[in-house]
């Protein structure tokens, strides 16, 4: 859990402070992909770090939807300013997510019945994935927006929620 600020020490201004994703598009999730998205949607929110490149403001709003194959990242002021929007192709996506989701699955079957050393096998497996999936998405942004590890890490869980057909 990231450790709070001291009170009185204002956050970033170069954040997210709101992430909204395309409801259309999360209408059928399991009860395992809605805790995913939950538990990262409160994660970024809580520690973040999302800068646009020659602009000094922030903190930022941010709406995820996918549209024509692509990802659509809306980034807007926390005053609903739209400031810019970025579309990505899922193309470099589309396999990790795919590796992603079905190691997932292997993953909640086996923390059912599986001995702790077969559910920390998958689960290592599943962490390289979104690794991979949160290196291949700094890539993709690079020169458009920054952001840490941690940030790309909860952002890639998001768009894999989006991306998800059950």
């Amino acid at each position: 859990m990231p450790e709070a600020l001291p009170p009185g020490v204002p956050k970033s201004k170069s954040r997210l402070c709101d992430v909204t994703l395309d409801q259309s598009a999360i209408l059928n999730l399991n009860a395992n992909v809605a805790h995913e998205r939950e538990v990262a949607m409160l994660d970024l929110l809580e520690d973040n770090r999302f800068k646009l490149p020659d602009r000094d403001g922030g903190p930022y709003r941010l709406h995820l939807s996918i549209v024509e194959q692509r990802l659509v990242m809306q980034v807007g002021t926390q005053d609903d300013e739209n400031v810019i929007t970025h579309m990505l192709s899922l193309t470099p996506f589309k396999r990790i997510i795919k590796d992603y989701y079905l190691i997932c699955d292997s993953y909640y079957e086996a923390i059912k019945t599986a001995p702790p050393s077969r559910i920390q096998a998958i689960d290592m497996g599943r962490r390289g994935l979104h690794d991979d999936g949160s290196h291949v998405l700094i890539e993709r942004l690079q020169g458009k927006i920054e952001m840490d590890f941690d940030t790309a890490r909860r952002l890639f869980t998001l768009i894999s929620v989006l991306h998800w057909k059950g």
